[in-house]
């Protein structure tokens, strides 16, 4: 019997797992102990990555739809050469921005790499990822504030700190091995701020319930009675940031009376919080869906840095301004998928970045594609507009959990090529794809992981490959072969080399590994980026910015704000409650197309979709638990559910799991000005039982 240590791909802790495999076949699964990240636990989904192993039904080769609508399966080779033959002709014939493509947060930095190589260099199409629905309003805040997208923080800070604020955040249930080291902080204040009273909110020493999308409000007014009390870290303030003081004056009119009006919170837990944060010694603030996925999410986030900093919170254990990341490898996107930023960061107009990327990859800088990809919600609209004509989609399911979902399956009809690529044939995506290309899942492939911690560690192959089986990797490159790229493809050929080819790239860059090898990091620790070479790794758990220097210009954390804005999408009379939307249970994940083979995931699962109703909105309807009920959305559709009754949504609120299709149909198409992150939390809508009057 082997021993294989792997990554687990499904969310942005990046567990690690030893898999016991005895003639090709999976015995057990481990949580590796040891492992700085959940040393010997895991979660349900990570154990469960035996269930896995079958790609799709029938046999492993690409099929490509016939003029009757059939699918006829065609080989490697063909598959390749049609969707290259037709890459060529629909960019010949209307230009290459007509040509698009959506990965995901789940594949390895090295598929990031090869995508974005063969789609942007290239071709100069657009690709964007999932990691838009997630995390694009952290990068920005990232980026204008700390210079870089840098998450500053090791998880372990979680169990240093005395005093943990989670805003928008619901680990009980999204990432439970990360809760476990909350729980497990015995010398912590814990604080969870939502509108909804969530599984974490239920475990909160103090709970503020305040009215949704007031998050902004909410922490200039903190920020402006921190600043009134002189509960501010001048030192550190003086020496290692910049703009505190157009900050301090701005805030003045985020006065108390305000922060009530807005967020609906007392005068008294408005105090509170403030003397909790000027209390603690050691204070972490931690936000991931409830603030990233908002209409002005950037400012919301660079609102918690501003805090952080000025009560020098930041660059010490136990604390920090700290982004909890959604998927396994949504840094591995960030970082390395030439899409928002060159391989490695930085700006595509960055010429001497241009000329380091070129150097590290063989070709001439004026080769790269110049400019930063169009974003996903501009892909949609582009094809439904009629200017994009191809897409490639990527282990993601965009006709489900794509905002306002039923604008992805217009446009999946109006596409001349829409390449499907996945471990599933009969997720929704593939519904209306004229090509599918059937890919091994993770334990059968190889590459690199990022978590949220910017910790690295490898994804290793578990389970021999069977015949006709390829990776991700390995399709992309077939189709850069079969566009003809020859020896621009030098430096792709495999994912080990994409690591190096990777690691030339960002050498000097914050996100710096040339001290790491591809045989290092098997069976290892993982490692934190930066390690540069000739590194000495003396901790496993390393936080950035203790020295107090940035990545910006003068080296200082610059603070950044703005006003709050007025609702883009406000309640009306016709539409006058508030839809709400996150996770539903610990088992589940995403649109469920992998959970779905977990057989204690899906016995604890309901089957249809249900909505979480406040029981008295619910009484005054006429609704019982377990009633049909039907929800219209100001974006012009409507859905049914399953009532159930709770007084832990608001009245005029009402929260679905994101895992049924029919969430996003009722999503509206919003998105924050700055990162193009959707808005999906919330949006106007009205209910009623099915058979009662509208």
């Amino acid at each position: 019997m082997k021993k294989v240590q792997s990554t687990c791909n499904y969310c942005a802790l990046d567990c690690n797992l030893d898999f016991y495999v005895e003639n090709d076949e999976i015995v057990k699964v481990v949580p590796t102990k040891g492992y700085p990240v959940n040393d010997g636990f895991s979660c349900i989904k990570g154990l469960s990555l035996d269930k896995q192993q079958s790609v799709v039904k029938g046999s492993n080769l690409p099929r490509i739809r016939q003029e009757d609508g059939s699918m006829k399966e065609v080989s490697w080779e063909e598959g390749f050469n049609h969707v290259a033959s037709k890459l060529k002709e629909i960019s010949e014939k209307y230009g290459p921005e007509s040509v698009a493509g959506i990965s995901t947060g789940q594949l390895v930095m090295e598929e990031f790499a090869v995508l974005g190589h063969v789609m942007r260099n290239y071709l100069k199409a657009n690709v964007d990822g999932n990691t838009r629905l997630c995390m694009a309003s952290a990068v920005v805040a990232h980026k204008q504030s700390f210079g870089f997208d840098a998450p500053p923080f090791t998880m372990q800070d979680a169990e240093l700190s005395d005093t943990v604020v989670l805003i928008g955040a619901n680990p009980v249930v999204a990432q439970p091995i990360f809760w476990g080291r909350i729980r497990n902080n015995k010398n912590k204040k814990l604080i969870v701020i939502d509108p909804r009273k969530s599984e974490t909110a239920k475990n909160a020493d103090y709970y503020y319930g305040l009215n949704w999308k007031s998050d902004l409000a909410l922490f200039y007014t903190v920020a402006n009675i921190l600043i009134e009390k002189d509960y501010v870290n001048h030192e550190y303030v003086e020496k290692y940031t910049s703009g505190y003081e157009e900050f301090k004056e701005f805030v003045k009119k985020y006065d108390l009376a305000y922060g009530v009006k807005a967020t609906g919170l007392t005068e008294e837990q408005i105090m509170e919080f403030v003397e909790l944060i000027h209390s603690g010694e050691r204070v972490s603030f931690w936000w991931t869906m409830g603030v990233n996925q908002g209409y002005e999410a950037v400012r919301t986030i660079q609102a918690i840095i501003n805090v952080a900093a000025m009560t020098g919170n930041i660059g010490r254990p136990g604390t920090g301004a700290n982004s909890i990341t959604g998927q396994c490898n949504a840094m591995g996107s960030r970082a390395y998928s030439n899409t928002a930023g060159l391989f490695g960061g930085g700006d595509f107009d960055n010429q001497a970045r241009r000329e380091a990327v070129a150097k590290a990859i063989g070709w001439e800088a004026d080769e790269l594609v110049t400019k930063p990809t169009i974003p996903y919600n501009a892909i949609v609209e582009g094809i439904n507009a009629g200017e994009i004509k191809a897409l490639w989609v990527l282990c993601t399911n965009p006709r489900h959990s794509w905002i306002n979902n039923e604008t992805f399956a217009e446009a999946t009809k109006k596409l001349e090529l829409f390449v499907v690529q996945d471990i599933y044939d009969d997720i929704e995506s593939t519904e209306d794809c004229t090509v599918f290309f059937p890919v091994v899942p993770g334990i059968k492939k190889e590459g690199t992981y990022i978590n949220m911690e910017r910790r690295m560690s490898p994804m290793r192959p578990v389970l021999e490959r069977k015949e006709n089986e390829l990776s991700d990797y390995e399709v992309i490159v077939g189709v850069g072969k079969a566009l003809g790229m020859g020896d621009k493809l030098k430096g792709f050929e495999t994912a080990k080399d994409c690591f190096y080819t990777m690691q030339r790239c960002a050498k000097g860059m914050p996100c710096d590994f040339s001290g790491l090898t591809w045989e290092a990091l098997e069976n290892s620790k993982g490692v934190q980026w930066p390690f540069r070479e000739g590194d000495v790794l003396e901790s496993d758990q390393r936080r950035l910015f203790e020295d107090g220097k940035f990545y910006t210009a003068d080296q200082k954390l610059h603070f950044v704000f703005e006003d709050v804005r007025e609702n883009p999408l406000p309640t009306t009379e016709e539409f006058p409650v508030v839809f709400n939307t996150g996770r539903g249970t610990v088992g589940q994940w995403h649109t469920q197309s992998r959970t779905r083979e977990i057989e204690a995931v899906c016995g604890v699962s309901a089957k249809e979709a249900y909505i979480l109703v406040n029981t008295e909105a619910a009484k005054e309807a006429g609704i019982n638990e377990n009633d049909k009920i039907r929800v219209y959305s100001i974006n012009g559709h409507n859905a049914e559910f399953i009532a159930r009754l709770t007084d832990d949504v608001r009245y005029n609120e009402l929260y679905a799991p994101i895992h049924y299709i029919e969430c996003n149909k009722l999503t509206a198409s919003l998105y924050d000005p700055y990162s193009k992150e959707p808005s999906y939390k919330a949006t106007p809508v009205r209910f009623e039982k099915v058979g009662g009057n509208k």
